[in-house]
């Protein structure tokens, strides 16, 4: 080590301020609905692929040679390309639809901006240093959340994987152009730590006053699919007590949900449904909805999706509908390294704190040792157009970053 970064965890220059929104500025656009203001970045659409495209052209900037893990992860190394016990750091590029510009891009354009200091400053790694872009974090497209991670680690199967479809009917493998590669533990092994930075979902920094916080766990959390099923019929003729609508079902299990949710200090959200035949004045078919739950124990989280799933058994019993409960995802508590995290608190002199949100993080923390650093969101807002987060507090997690793969690459 030759140097340090003149920055601190906390506190930002003017000339690194401007620094972050000179590069932010050149992702900022793509994607955007000029209608919301939100971003449909959806993995392997045109605006993700310009945003792997931009992703390529940086670190060929930075003179860092990009692989593809073949799950379509994509890998920009400094250092030496044979050397072992890799820090990885880094992000996702894709959105949920009109999600917010922050979550995911924050970063990888952070991890860029990062070894740009450390080079400011002469640092010389003893360690690679790896800078990550994963695919289909969000599950925005093809239902699976971190799925580029899953197929790394082989949390996921190749050919679960490939016959994933959008809702356009286009799989996952006619997107990627063939059957993913699927778990790569000779790439995982050159990996000695994962540190992902992300804008922080919620608003625990602006009550600490903080720009930088640790992370020291994810609320175990998934996604469960329900399926209702009744008699399409006239929405004119049908008689009243004649009807059996699985939309009454549906509606029904989701104010279930947020009752089960609540009373159990747990959080519950039906926020995509689908009907069929989709029509005015037709009773519907069939109604799916999801149901996305995460709760602090996973004890608390089975309890409720077993209420919610039992209560629409019930009021389906009384419609005279039906209804079947399918888990889609699951991640159960995750919980970062404490050694590493208690050290990059110590090091950035940062507050701690757990998230509800998911990661990719979360998924790598099972085969290494593995720290997330959040970065304020004065609003708390996050996956919509409100979500935010000020230039110098971006500028923050960049030094704060920083620090930490100095630390890690240099020790």
């Amino acid at each position: 080590m030759q140097g340090s970064p003149a920055t601190t965890a906390t506190t930002a220059t003017t000339a690194s301020t401007a620094r972050f929104r000179v590069l932010w500025d050149e992702i900022a656009p793509i994607g955007r609905d000029a209608r919301t203001g939100g971003y449909l970045r959806y993995a392997l659409t045109e605006p993700e692929q310009r945003l792997r495209e931009w992703f390529r052209a940086q670190a060929e900037r930075r003179g860092m040679p990009v692989t593809d893990d073949g799950n379509g992860n994509l890998f920009a190394r400094w250092g030496d390309p044979d050397a072992a016990d890799a820090v990885l750091t880094g992000s996702h590029f894709d959105s949920v639809p009109h999600g917010g510009a922050y979550d995911g891009p924050l970063g990888i354009v952070s991890a860029f901006l990062a070894v740009d200091e450390l080079r400011a400053a002469g640092v010389a790694p003893a360690r690679p240093l790896v800078v990550g872009a994963f695919v289909e974090e969000e599950g925005g497209r093809f239902g699976v959340p971190c799925l580029g991670s899953r197929l790394l680690t082989g949390a996921l199967t190749p050919e679960r994987a490939a016959g994933l479809r959008d809702a356009d009917g286009v799989s996952f493998a006619e997107a990627f152009g063939g059957q993913p590669a699927g778990a790569r533990p000779d790439l995982l092994a050159g990996f000695g730590a994962f540190v992902e930075l992300h804008v922080e979902q919620g608003r625990a920094l602006v009550d600490r006053d903080a720009s930088v916080a640790v992370a020291t766990a994810i609320w175990p959390h998934g996604r469960w699919r329900l399926d209702f099923t009744g008699e399409p019929n006239h929405a004119g003729t049908t008689r009243m007590a004649d009807r059996r609508d699985p939309m009454l079902t549906y509606a029904f299990t989701v104010l279930a949900a947020n009752k089960e949710a609540r009373l159990r200090g747990a959080h519950a959200t039906m926020g995509r449904v689908h009907a069929e035949p989709n029509a005015t004045n037709a009773i519907p078919a069939r109604v799916t909805g999801w149901l996305d739950a995460r709760a602090a124990e996973t004890d608390t989280l089975t309890g409720l999706v077993e209420a919610v799933h039992a209560k629409a058994v019930e009021r389906a019993r009384r419609d005279g509908t039906e209804v079947t409960l399918a888990e889609e995802s699951a991640t159960p508590l995750v919980g970062f390294d404490a050694d590493l995290g208690t050290r990059l608190a110590a090091l950035l002199d940062a507050p701690t704190l757990p998230t509800a949100a998911g990661h990719d993080a979360g998924v790598l923390a099972g085969h290494l040792p593995t720290a997330m650093l959040f970065v304020r969101n004065p609003t708390g807002v996050s996956h919509s157009p409100a979500e935010t987060a000020t230039d110098a507090d971006c500028a923050a997690g960049v030094a704060a970053l920083a620090r930490v793969l100095e630390e890690l690459t240099c020790a």
